[in-house]
């Protein structure tokens, strides 16, 4: 059940008008590491958490509060949105808005009528393809991590783009949220490894004993760079709890080459299969 509060969580009231900056800010609505994608990303995983208790309770709790980041960034492209020139000589237009009338998404006035929509800075939709929800709370959180990580910067580097008092400081507000998160995140998949619940490697519940040693805790060196096995990658205890040591060796083929049998006729294949013969093996081997 949700309520909604007419109150904003922060301020997101810009400056004056710049239909420019609100394409841009699109992309921190509906890209693929905007808000729309965390907040749905966060509240399904809290949905199909099949685990009570603290981890479901906190990503409804996260995944709601992003929604109320997706309503303040909404809001704040509306406002920049406001009294845009609808053709290049408008009377009406400011300057502000004169400035940023050759970059503004047409999509905005066509077919949104002034406002904001899911819909990423190039006027691509927003898709649900871009959420994540495993069921496995700790690659979940992994990838959160990596979401807010990604959000952060994408804001950060809005935050060079713009000298609106207004938008700044709602700008500011994302990259403190979008900080706690990601220290959020990391905290809990520590807290996940100290309650039993799940580590390294993802699945941890799967057996070691199926997985083959000698490709474990190996890094194959597959390029010609002379570094690449030069770090912690590929030396030193493994990180997976067990006593094995990371080594690296250079890639080497571990199979014979293939060689496939004739295809089947009736699929015209190439090169073609003479079909006296092969025709009927193939119809015997359908009966």
């Amino acid at each position: 059940m949700f309520t909604h509060t007419h109150a904003l969580q922060f301020e997101a009231k810009p400056d004056g008008p710049d239909p420019d900056l609100a394409r841009k800010m699109q992309e921190i609505l509906g890209g693929q590491w905007g808000e729309m994608t965390v907040a749905t990303q966060y509240l399904l995983q809290g949905w199909n958490c099949r685990l009570p208790g603290k981890y479901k309770d906190m990503l409804l709790a996260i995944g709601t509060e992003e929604l109320a980041h997706v309503e303040m960034i909404v809001t704040c492209i509306d406002r920049l949105l406001d009294h845009m020139p609808l053709k290049p000589d408008a009377a009406d237009r400011s300057k502000e808005a004169a400035a940023g009338y050759g970059q503004h998404n047409p999509q905005h006035p066509l077919a949104n009528g002034g406002g904001a929509s899911y819909m990423d800075s190039m006027g691509n939709p927003w898709t649900g393809a871009y959420v994540t929800a495993s069921g496995n709370l700790y690659a979940d959180f992994a990838y959160n991590a990596s979401a807010e990580m990604q959000g952060r910067l994408q804001v950060a580097r809005l935050w060079n783009m713009t000298d609106d008092p207004g938008v700044k400081d709602l700008l500011r507000f994302l990259l403190t949220r979008d900080h706690m998160h990601q220290q959020q995140w990391l905290a809990a998949m520590e807290e996940l490894k100290a309650d039993g619940l799940d580590g390294i490697p993802v699945p941890e519940a799967f057996p070691l004993e199926e997985e083959l040693p000698e490709f474990a805790y190996t890094f194959i060196d597959a390029s010609d760079g002379p570094d690449a096995a030069a770090g912690r990658w590929a030396s030193g205890p493994a990180l997976d709890g067990t006593d094995n040591v990371l080594r690296a060796a250079p890639i080497a083929a571990h199979a014979d080459a293939p060689i496939l049998p004739p295809g089947d006729p009736r699929l015209y294949g190439t090169p073609p299969a003479p079909m006296t013969g092969l025709l009927q093996k193939a119809k015997d081997a359908l009966k």
